[in-house]
């Protein structure tokens, strides 16, 4: 999350007129993430999360205020959105889409610990049983297609042996066939970040506006690239293991799962190794940016090529 959109006290109070959640106290923006402007807001009624959106449009927000909340009535603890006195659930604020959705309790972990890796796993299992009834239909705008051509504008930006690397593993990815492996809604961005917990339960899951339809095992390994990932960039066994288990308990991996897992875990870092590129190489203005490190998810997909 980062704020790349101002969004003055008064503006808010004028926003906050179509809702029903009583007078404006403050609002202070989050620093963290990378792709959408998020702050705190409080008002007489509670504290919730406001969004305002850098790349989604009005039209596409539906599927994701639908998503969090058929989820959460599936038991998936995730934010449900807030809606306003005409019964929408979304806005515009500041020339932009918005909404606002409840603050869940609870903390992220830097350094998770065998039983939180274990407890996540398990609810990301039960997510993707959960969204299989899920009507609506979202693609991966974050996939093949998508870092192919994006490849094409780092290319020239790139060291020799960077651009080469880019270019393989586009290759081999474009080899693997991920189009028979079991398929649903996934988060597709399940970062520590994004998971909230109290102690060593799941409190909840947040930030799903990358959720799309996609491949189970692809969804897996994104979250395994981040939560087994010490600050090396190396995979922690112990850490990957008990993830593994945790989702294993809840949706057990098919034999074709479990053999595409390691081109999967090549493709998670793929697919944010591109993005955090761009944010590096072609960064949007804001008042409160967070860039993340683009050479992580290089020097993984390293590791796990040398291992293949």
């Amino acid at each position: 999350m980062s704020v790349y959109t101002s969004v003055s006290d008064d503006e808010m109070r004028v926003f906050l007129a179509d809702y029903s959640l009583g007078a404006f106290k403050a609002l202070h923006g989050i620093a963290q993430g990378i792709t959408n402007s998020n702050y705190f807001l409080d008002t007489d009624s509670g504290s919730y999360v406001l969004t305002v959106f850098e790349v989604l449009t009005q039209q596409e927000l539906p599927f994701f205020m639908e998503l969090t909340r058929h989820l959460s009535s599936r038991g998936v603890a995730c934010p449900q959105p807030v809606a306003r006195r005409d019964g929408r659930m979304d806005g515009t604020l500041a020339g932009k889409p918005a909404c606002i959705v409840s603050r869940l309790a609870g903390g992220d972990t830097s350094c998770p610990t065998a039983e939180q890796c274990r407890a996540t796993g398990a609810m990301l299992a039960a997510m993707h049983l959960a969204g299989a009834d899920f009507p609506q239909q979202m693609p991966n705008p974050r996939h093949a297609a998508w870092w192919t051509r994006e490849a094409e504008r780092l290319y020239p930006l790139l060291d020799a042996a960077d651009a080469e690397l880019l270019r393989d593993e586009i290759r081999f990815q474009a080899a693997v066939d991920y189009g028979s492996l079991p398929q649903g809604i996934i988060h597709a961005d399940l970062f520590k970040d994004n998971v909230l917990l109290a102690g060593n339960e799941v409190a909840g899951f947040i930030d799903f506006y990358y959720a799309c339809n996609g491949t189970f095992v692809y969804d897996l390994a994104i979250a395994l690239n981040d939560w087994a990932r010490h600050a090396d960039d190396s995979i922690d066994e112990t850490l990957r293991d008990a993830f593994v288990a945790g989702y294993q308990s809840v949706r057990p991996l098919s034999a074709a799962e479990t053999a595409a897992l390691p081109a999967a875990c090549r493709a998670g870092c793929l697919r944010f190794w591109v993005s955090r590129l761009l944010d590096y190489h072609f960064p949007a203005e804001g008042e409160m940016t967070f860039i993340k490190d683009p050479k992580a998810f290089r020097n993984l997909l390293l590791r796990y090529r040398q291992a293949a």
